[in-house]
């Protein structure tokens, strides 16, 4: 396979190929499930912890819990495997976590506790409190850390805006319950902001506060405009990653921008209060710089809509939002933004740097593919019924999809490798000709084949080398490298082999840098798989020419560490290199845990080159 020669420098061109390997291993079996057990009765003088809400994590085998206390004493979070309860007991083998926290603007005590090191496809149980004044205890479950997932995402619930807090409450209640009931695997419950309707006001809290999914299943919180002016906000939810100083508000504002990374998935979300756009984009890019490549997708949230059909849409404030940020979420390769502020729904075109990607896009597609820089702006509608917003009647451009119907919505958004979904659904129905949960809206967000990459096995024709170019190859004939029977040793299983070298010439003139690295995907048989981060690898340049080096030895992840499922280094040659061809080679090492299943697995190793 040859690389047109005539790129600028340092573009990158990519030729993937990938490798079938084989080998004996396992997969896990594993317990899950949820609800909410039965407590003992707090026996202190004192109330139990309220306002509990579980949050996300900066990772997946993390979560948060934050609490109130009306005294200040030492809590904790205890947590325990679901499977040790015995007729409703707590586990006395749970683990305690110390909480941290103050006092809050409304004169108690806030907690939070972090949880660390749970298990995929696992069902817990928790409490929080003190000794003789525990919370109800409650469940949640983990799920696969990889793979597809769903969430939820649900525009301004903002509690007591009709003022009506009960009236609020329930619809926002009966949204909660309708939502997760049609979708039991949701993984969070992502807010769009406004979660009250004033900012310091508890009572308003403790309605938003009552579903008791949010004890049990991760919650997002977006920081909205009513949420400013107390810090009631970051007292209730604890957000991962967070930082304070990007877009910073007043002494009395919550919050900051934070991120996370879910599944494969960047989540970044900004404090959309603060203009300060120089800090909000300044932090994006380091995000991104820094975790960008551990993402398949990329998924922005801010709460003021810039590309809504609401009142909201002509604000000065929006306006001025809509004008700094599309290029630079378009040059960072976000995929999807989620908002709300508007409290109607809205879906945009595909956009790019602020204008529509696509001339040819047609308003209300169910199906959209990005090219570079495309990006899909949705807007939710309220998910309480507390207040709503007529629609402009402007010709936006940007506009693809509106509705309001005054009845309350939610949206799914089923996230998988190849594309997005995101289906906006009645939580409350508009007659008898549109139920609950009849379609709003739904559209399928994927991504345009990218010319300079491909997948293929191992063995290739190489075509004749013409003068001035870069070329790489399999050197090979065989399209499967076969790792043999794993062998048991102490404790794991231990196979080895090596992959087909990998010839690369380069004889262009100036000898721009070339690197040459790889990536495993997971070892699947039928139903059954285990993670590509068992695999290393010891890179060897076989034959040198062109200045190629070999890149740095992978262990195996067994021990720890991610082995080869994030990508790594074959070899590379630096700018201003000699010209010439050089063979790399890797010797390969899996080491799988000893408590597997037998059968043969494969994986694909793929091999990307830059130039």
């Amino acid at each position: 396979m040859s690389i047109n020669p005539e790129m600028q420098a340092r573009k990158p061109v990519h030729r993937r190929t990938p490798v079938r390997l084989t080998a004996a291993a396992i997969s896990l079996a594993v317990i899950f499930g949820g609800g909410v057990l039965s407590a003992t009765a707090a026996s202190a003088a004192d109330a139990p912890p309220s306002d509990i809400v579980l949050g996300i994590g900066a990772e997946d085998s993390q979560r948060t819990l934050t609490w109130y206390s009306g005294a200040d004493t030492a809590q904790v979070a205890q947590v325990a495997l679901a499977s040790n309860v015995v007729n409703g007991a707590f586990p006395g083998s749970a683990t305690s976590v110390a909480a941290t926290g103050g006092q809050t603007t409304s004169g108690e005590f806030n907690r939070v506790s972090t949880l660390t090191g749970l298990a995929e496809n696992t069902a817990y149980v928790y409490r929080v409190g003190s000794e003789g004044n525990w919370s109800p205890t409650y469940s949640f479950r983990t799920q696969d850390f990889e793979g597809d997932f769903d969430f939820l995402f649900f525009g301004d619930p903002q509690i007591g805006s009709s003022g009506n807090v009960p009236g609020d409450a329930a619809g926002w209640t009966d949204t909660v319950n309708v939502a997760t009931a049609t979708y039991p695997d949701a993984e969070m419950l992502f807010s769009a902001g406004d979660q009250v309707e004033s900012a310091s006001n508890e009572d308003q809290y403790a309605a938003f506060l009552q579903p008791d999914q949010l004890r049990q299943i991760p919650f997002v919180a977006t920081n909205g405009n009513h949420d400013v002016g107390s810090k009631a906000y970051e007292q209730h939810f604890a957000t991962p990653n967070t930082d304070r100083a990007a877009g910073p508000g007043n002494g009395t504002s919550s919050g900051g921008d934070y991120w996370f990374i879910h599944k494969g998935v960047l989540f970044m979300d900004i404090n959309s209060n603060s203009r300060d756009f120089t800090s909000h984009i300044a932090w994006m890019q380091n995000v991104v710089a820094e975790h960008g490549d551990e993402a398949t997708w990329k998924v922005l949230a801010f709460h003021h809509s810039i590309y809504s059909a609401g009142p909201h849409a002509t604000d000065t404030d929006v306006a001025d939002r809509r004008t700094n940020l599309p290029t630079v979420i378009s040059d960072l390769g976000v995929d999807l933004v989620l908002q709300g502020h508007d409290h109607s729904y809205a879906r945009s075109y595909l956009m790019h740097n602020g204008e529509k990607a696509d001339a040819a896009e047609q308003a209300g597609a169910d199906s959209v593919v990005a090219g570079p820089g495309g990006v899909l702006y949705v807007t939710a509608n309220s998910s309480s019924g507390s207040k709503y917003y007529e629609l402009q009647q402007s010709g936006f451009p940007w506009l693809s999809v509106s509705n309001q119907e005054h009845v309350r919505n939610y949206t799914a958004v089923e996230v998988t490798g190849g594309d997005i979904t995101v289906k906006t659904l009645r939580s409350q129905a508009n007659g008898d000709a549109l139920p609950v949960n009849s379609v709003v809206d739904q559209v399928t967000l994927s991504r345009a084949d990218d010319p300079n990459t491909d997948s293929e096995q191992l063995q290739v024709t190489v075509p004749t080398t013409a003068p001035g170019e870069f070329v790489w190859s399999i050197d090979g004939t065989n399209g499967l490298v076969d790792l043999g029977t794993a062998v048991q040793s102490g404790d794991h299983y231990a196979a080895i082999g090596s992959i087909n070298p990998i010839r690369v010439t380069d004889t262009r003139t100036a000898g721009p840098e070339w690197a040459i690295s790889a990536q495993v995907g997971d070892f699947t048989s039928g139903d059954t798989s285990f993670s590509g981060k068992y695999l290393g690898w010891k890179p060897a340049v076989i034959e040198a020419g062109g200045d190629a080096v070999a890149g740095a030895e992978v262990a195996s992840g067994f021990e720890g560490g991610d082995g080869l499922s994030v990508a790594s280094t074959l070899g590379n040659a630096a700018a201003g290199h000699a010209k010439g061809s050089a063979k790399l080679g890797a010797g390969l090492d899996l080491n799988i845990p000893v408590d597997v299943t037998d059968g043969t697995y494969q994986a694909t190793l793929t091999l990307t080159a830059l130039s």
